[in-house]
């Protein structure tokens, strides 16, 4: 029996990411494209190795389902989601480096400054998040430039100082970087705000692009809006419960870190029961914050209890 074929989230979860992946090779492509002078054969192989065969690409699977909400055309999705993934992808490779986490096992395979050396490995992620902004910018994404411009935005701040790269610099003074002190205890809200903009910002983000492909009314980008908040506070926490608990071999990275590095977590703010409960509520969250597009939203729903029980 095939699982994947049997259900249809995991179904059509692997059919995004086999698009993505094909659109992406695509866009990741040796060949120079119009205005460009050369793509640097280094460059271009570790971006490429970044942002290529691996990952469940559930951040483009947000971004075109709650896009098939409004019957937006599956390209146009399928290029936002890109764009996106290739935020996120920059966001690995330079989480991984020796100055941020350290790590050189990414996806099960040597982390990218691993592969290649630091200096390609920040030229990579570098590559990767500006190419997102040049993805989001081609009219295959949307015809409407008002419609590209709103994506480029939101994407903007889903990744700079109010977002991800903020939350990252909240997540390193927590760790004790910048105090002598060392790691500093923080309080629930605290863990909330900072996991709000290093994990849940791209979420968010990939909620409000189908809503902003389509042009919706202002109560269903709020519903959006909802249910992307609580997915990404969701999937922190199981993340969190990952590093706690998930095999290295499974999870694709390495474990345990969390608590050495003195991470602020759910975990460490709730304790491990406390955390599970609150992963628990945000499901709920999020599946009440879709009640407004009924049956169509149902695989999505699927998607919040996917992120609540994934084990890798």
């Amino acid at each position: 029996m095939n699982e994947k074929k049997d259900d249809p989230f995991l179904a059509r979860l692997d059919a995004v990411a086999a698009d993505t992946e094909a659109l992406l090779e695509r866009l990741l492509s040796a060949t120079p494209v119009e205005g460009e002078l050369s793509r640097p054969a280094r460059l271009i192989e570790a971006m490429r190795y970044a942002g290529l065969g691996g990952g469940k690409r559930f951040r483009p699977f947000l971004v075109v389902e709650c896009a098939q909400l409004f019957a937006v055309p599956r390209q146009r999705a399928l290029m936002a989601g890109a764009a996106l993934e290739c935020v996120h992808c920059y966001s690995l490779v330079h989480d991984d480096l020796p100055a941020m986490d350290n790590d050189a096992l990414r996806r099960g395979q040597p982390t990218a400054h691993k592969k290649f050396d630091e200096a390609t490995a920040i030229l990579a992620g570098d590559g990767l998040l500006t190419f997102a902004f040049d993805v989001l910018s081609r009219p295959e994404t949307h015809p409407d430039a008002a419609v590209r411009i709103a994506l480029v935005s939101a994407l903007a701040r889903a990744s700079g100082v109010g977002g991800m790269a903020g939350g990252q610099m909240l997540d390193l003074a927590a760790e004790g970087r910048f105090a002598q002190n060392g790691p500093q205890r923080l309080s629930e809200s605290e863990v909330r705000m900072l996991q709000a903009m290093k994990t849940g910002a791209l979420l968010r983000f990939a909620c409000q692009a189908g809503g902003i492909l389509a042009g919706a009314a202002a109560e269903q980008h709020r519903a959006l809006d909802r249910y992307g908040s609580a997915i990404g506070q969701a999937f922190q926490i199981a993340d969190d419960l990952l590093d706690l608990e998930g095999d290295t071999a499974l999870v694709g990275k390495q474990t345990g870190k969390d608590a050495a590095a003195g991470k602020a977590t759910m975990v460490s703010a709730l304790g491990e029961a406390g955390a599970k409960a609150r992963l628990g509520q945000l499901v709920a969250e999020a599946e009440q914050a879709l009640a407004p597009f009924g049956p169509a939203a149902a695989i999505l729903v699927e998607g919040a209890r996917f992120v609540a029980n994934r084990r890798a």
